[in-house]
């Protein structure tokens, strides 16, 4: 009898062997260089040398125009803000991309400047190993990057860990945020009605050898699925941009590495600090972050305003670029938003 269950066991050893090595050889994903990449980069993309890595950005055309007034400004000791700057920052495991909706919509107006966040897009990891991808790191990482660019102060926007951005560099260096616009914010704790199965898979550390190599292009369409409120507006080119972007060297490793360093529900005493005007924008169909936390956000800076948008999901601002940026638009201009 114990020979039989040795042998029985030993099957399905065997047998989930062969399975793990098909499913390796099935889905296997090699890395990609930022070169093999090439298709992803705009028109007016750039790479910068931040904290020694080249950070992926893209300015619009006012932004030239904006820095040179600033400068003169400067030389006649007038103001060297430039309040008509918009800064964009996404969220995990997307990029600046997200944003051209609202890019196309503001740049005939604004300087508008978004950045790929290290661990994601074509900016790839941090180069020094030994930094961790926490909110106080990134808001380093976007004032650097504004720094570089000669930007003073902007008005920040940032949806999910983009937003947690926004608010934390806010509160670290507020002489260089003039407004906030949070979309879909990390900021306090919550209960996801679901999770991104690529975001679940990668909190496991001892599946970031098989992660790092390998990725199933459906995993990564059910999970911007699980973020859309309309599945219609999910087609094979948008998902094809997450996956080939997913696959920038090192991304992979550095998503295990930002899940389990994560500061999600840290420094929320920072968030009733806050004191500037500030626009809170949220998809009431957010299974990832509920809407309950736009009306925390509301209730804790006192002066916000807030919008929810009853038919879009976690990320609005790419679901619907232009119902979203409408009311940015008149944030922007200092009116009054009707909730």
């Amino acid at each position: 009898m114990a020979k039989r269950l040795t042998k029985i066991m030993v099957f399905i050893v065997l047998g989930l062997l062969v399975l793990l090595i098909a499913l390796i050889a099935l889905y296997w994903a090699a890395d990609k260089s930022v070169a093999d990449l090439e298709r992803w980069q705009l028109p007016n993309s750039e790479f910068v040398d931040v904290q020694e890595m080249q950070a992926h950005v893209v300015r619009s055309d006012k932004c030239e125009m904006f820095r040179n007034q600033a400068k003169i400004n400067e030389a006649v000791n007038a103001s060297t803000s430039l309040p008509k700057t918009v800064v964009l920052l996404h969220g995990t495991s997307a990029s600046l991309h997200t944003w051209q909706g609202w890019t196309h919509e503001l740049s005939d107006d604004y300087c508008v400047i978004s950045m790929d966040l290290p661990g994601f897009g074509l900016t790839g990891p941090y180069t020094d190993e030994s930094t961790q991808y926490d909110s106080a790191n990134y808001a380093k990482f976007v004032i650097d990057v504004l720094d570089h660019l000669e930007v003073g102060r902007v008005t920040l926007a940032g949806n999910s860990l983009g937003g947690k951005i926004a608010w934390r560099t806010a509160a670290l260096y507020p002489e260089r945020v003039n407004n906030l616009i949070l979309v879909d914010a990390v900021g306090y704790p919550a209960t996801p009605k679901q999770v991104p199965i690529g975001f679940k898979l990668a909190k496991y550390p001892i599946l970031t050898p098989l992660l790092s190599r390998v990725l199933p292009r459906d995993v990564v369409k059910k999970s911007i699925l699980s973020v859309y409120a309309d599945d219609s507006k999910v087609d094979e080119a948008l998902v094809d941009r997450y996956y080939d972007l997913t696959l920038r060297q090192g991304n992979r490793l550095a998503l295990n590495r930002r899940l389990l360093e994560m500061d999600n529900t840290a420094n929320q005493a920072q968030i009733k600090q806050l004191n500037l005007p500030t626009l809170i924008l949220w998809g009431a169909q957010d299974d990832l972050i509920p809407v309950e936390n736009a009306k925390l956000f509301h209730r804790d800076i006192a002066n916000s305003q807030l919008k929810v948008f009853d038919n879009l999901g976690h990320v609005p601002h790419e679901e619907d670029p232009v119902a979203t940026v409408k009311v940015v638009k008149q944030f922007l201009l200092g009116e009054q938003i009707d909730e």
